[in-house]
């Protein structure tokens, strides 16, 4: 099957990736293409930008955490119809998990996808040197296709063709063009990466100029004829899903909490979850006859005044809890969930359901991949399962207890061995964040309980 695709990848991080991945999006969405996006990794951010400038829902394309098989279905189920699949890379090309040669790059991701690789790089300060640069990273994997490459930062129209005939002429690579360097085409960032799409009132506004740049300072033909030049992409096998246990799960989604890989959502649909999304922001109450809850990542932080004096929420999510349902939580999911949150030199209540403080910091806390061995029987498996996840948070935990920690974790920022998150009959509230179509046992695993606290109610009730 002829898919046109293209990875967007970058000599390094902050080279703008994200911002070209944006402009090429929102430029083709203008000339009338229907285009689909992807995002190579753990990201949640760039995915929502992803899919305002598409008009289309942006996927995560993780190969530490998914098989090779598993992320060409995921790709082919979303790129088949597209006339032109864009895949925005991670960090440097050849960066990945730690220690773990290519494994979770984006140059591992391109050749699982046999997707033609596009290079931007970073152009200030250099003139003949971007060749040896770009022939440095066209060399280090000879598997790896590298079809063109984009220059950014451009100083000068004079700059912009000092280094274009370099390319083309020392190097043979095709010219895609350059980005000059201008200070209103940018998107706001904040501590956890960009600004999320739902808060930035003026991306519309930026896409459009973004836009109208890419189509003035790149060879958008040339990159849509390149995708047009990837190879045939084998089918895989289906996956086989089991019985589906139906069941109405409740999913916090709002400002605060929004951290969701799109496909964990559908992954649990497919196994027969009916979603049901609250705002623990603004809404009084869970929805209706809820089997389960589901409390993502996001920027709790943000948002403590308004969020921790929804007393109503807080209370039927402890009466939730206190009643068997199964609540499961992630990263800003479990601050909420603790019994006291500090930030900015200010106390707040959290629901309580968790018998720790969080402390916001100054800096990273954790960033990175993670091997997370359950420490005893749990909503996503039994004692000794092992789950693929990440983690990213500025936030630190006060006084948990070691004997209900959920995890014992390898990888990341720490030491091999350390406990981490809380697990307490019908809860499990961690740092590490899931991807549930990549962990099937996981998600059926939580589902079930779901089912069976469903079962035990309507027993209850006659």
């Amino acid at each position: 099957m002829k898919i046109p695709r293209l990875v967007l990848a970058g000599t390094h991080s902050g080279v703008g990736k994200t911002t070209l991945t944006l402009g090429i999006l929102a430029a083709l969405r203008q000339r009338g293409l229907k285009i689909q996006p992807f995002k190579v990794g753990p990201d949640y951010i760039d995915p929502g930008l992803h899919q305002v400038a598409a008009g289309e829902v942006s996927h995560n394309l993780d190969s530490w955490m998914g098989s090779p098989a598993a992320l060409r279905r995921l790709f082919r189920k979303h790129a088949g119809t597209a006339e032109f699949s864009l895949v925005e890379g991670v960090m440097g090309l050849f960066d990945g998990a730690k220690g773990e040669g290519e494994a979770g790059s984006t140059a591992q991701v391109a050749k699982i996808l046999k997707a033609p690789v596009v290079l931007v790089f970073s152009a200030g300060g250099l003139a003949r040197s971007a060749a040896a640069l770009i022939s440095g990273y066209r060399n280090f994997d000879p598997d790896l296709q590298l079809a063109g490459v984009i220059a950014n930062g451009i100083g000068s129209s004079r700059h912009r063709e000092f280094i274009r005939d370099v390319v083309e002429g020392e190097l043979g690579l095709p010219w895609l063009g350059a980005l000059h360097r201008d200070a209103d085409l940018t998107i706001p960032g904040r501590h956890l990466g960009l600004l999320p799409a739902a808060e930035n009132k003026d991306l519309g506004q930026v896409l459009e100029r973004l836009g109208q740049s890419m189509e003035q300072q790149l060879d958008l033909d040339g990159l849509l004829l390149l995708a047009r030049q990837a190879p045939f992409l084998e089918k895989d096998p289906a996956q086989t899903l089991p019985p589906a246990s139906p069941v109405r799960l409740a999913v916090a989604r709002d400002e605060a909490f929004h951290f969701y890989y799109q496909d964990s959502l559908d992954y649990l649909e497919e196994l027969g979850a009916d979603l049901h999304y609250f705002s623990p922001l603004k809404d009084r109450s869970l929805p209706r006859e809820a089997d389960g809850i589901y409390i993502g990542g996001g920027f709790p932080e943000e948002f403590l005044p308004l969020l921790t004096s929804n007393q109503p929420m807080k209370s039927q999510i402890q009466r939730a809890w206190s009643e068997g349902m199964p609540i499961y939580a992630e990263c800003g999911g479990l601050m909420y969930l603790c019994r006291q949150i500090a930030a900015a030199g200010q106390e707040f209540p959290g629901v309580g359901l968790v018998p720790s403080r969080v402390q916001m910091g100054k800096k990273l806390a954790a960033l990175g991949y993670v091997r997370a061995r359950l420490r005893k029987p749990s909503l996503l498996g039994g004692e000794g399962t092992e789950l693929k996840g990440h983690e990213f948070h500025w936030s630190t935990m006060e006084e948990l207890p070691q004997e209900d920690s959920a995890y014992c974790l390898k990888g990341g920022r720490g030491g091999d061995g350390r406990l981490e998150g809380y697990a307490r009959e019908n809860l499990l509230a961690s740092y590490v964040h899931l991807h549930f179509r990549y962990h099937p046992g996981a998600a059926q695993k939580f589902l079930a309980c779901c089912a069976a606290y469903r079962k035990a109610r309507w027993q209850k009730d006659g």
